[in-house]
């Protein structure tokens, strides 16, 4: 059985920005005249790059990333936007983005605590969290931690405000870098959450892997 859930937000809990990332790849693809998942990829390629180096007292906060990475993109692919603008809607959906339908009747069914880990900046992850009336017993952010996942700091982090130890919880997610290599790398048992029916890549393997949170077994 285990004792408490550490659970991913973004991708996990509520609705990822897809949606945004794609209209602001359109229209820098638009400038470009490239394909927007061609933005899109070189875009997601150097936001992760930078968050890899954002650590102790290199430490950047994801909005300042999301928008730095972006006017890197622009750079590479020889246009120029005002980055800070056009993520502003992105950066907005962030505070009230959508649960999955079976959030609330997952958390609701729960009787172990959950930390949220989350990359997430904390201010942002507040709000979107008083947003959905969410509470949970503990949350660690990216800016707690100052180190972004699959770094063990925001999970050794997860692991002190409860007080428990590796072997003691599970950890829920969508990514299978960030939440399966990050915690599995740790001894945390692993839930893989494949809403779309993504496999892992073969260097990774979860404790389990679930279509929903319902799904997920909490016995151990």
């Amino acid at each position: 059985m285990y004792r408490a859930v550490l659970l991913d937000v973004y991708g996990t809990l509520m609705q990822d920005d897809d949606a945004y990332v794609m209209e602001v790849a359109s229209l820098v693809a638009g400038l470009a005249g490239v394909s927007p998942a061609a933005v899109a990829a070189e875009w997601s390629s150097r936001i992760w790059a930078m968050a890899d180096e954002a650590h102790g007292d290199n430490f950047r906060s994801l909005a300042d990333l999301n928008v730095s990475s972006l006017a890197e993109t622009a750079t590479h692919f020889r246009v120029r936007v005002d980055a800070a603008t056009v993520c502003r809607r992105q950066m907005e959906f962030w505070r009230s983005a959508p649960l999955f339908p079976d959030s609330l009747p997952f958390l609701a069914a729960l009787d172990v605590p959950v930390c949220l880990v989350s990359d997430a900046d904390r201010e942002t992850l507040e709000a979107a969290l008083a947003h959905h009336g969410i509470s949970v017993a503990a949350v660690v952010t990216s800016a707690d931690a100052r180190a972004y996942k699959p770094r063990a700091e925001p999970f050794r982090m997860a692991l002190r405000h409860l007080g428990l130890t590796a072997g003691d919880v599970i950890h829920v997610g969508d990514s299978a870098v960030s939440d399966v290599g990050g915690a599995g790398e740790l001894g945390i048992a692993t839930a893989f959450l494949s809403r779309d029916g993504r496999a892992l890549p073969p260097s990774l393997t979860a404790t389990h892997v679930i279509g929903t949170l319902t799904a997920l077994p909490t016995d151990g």
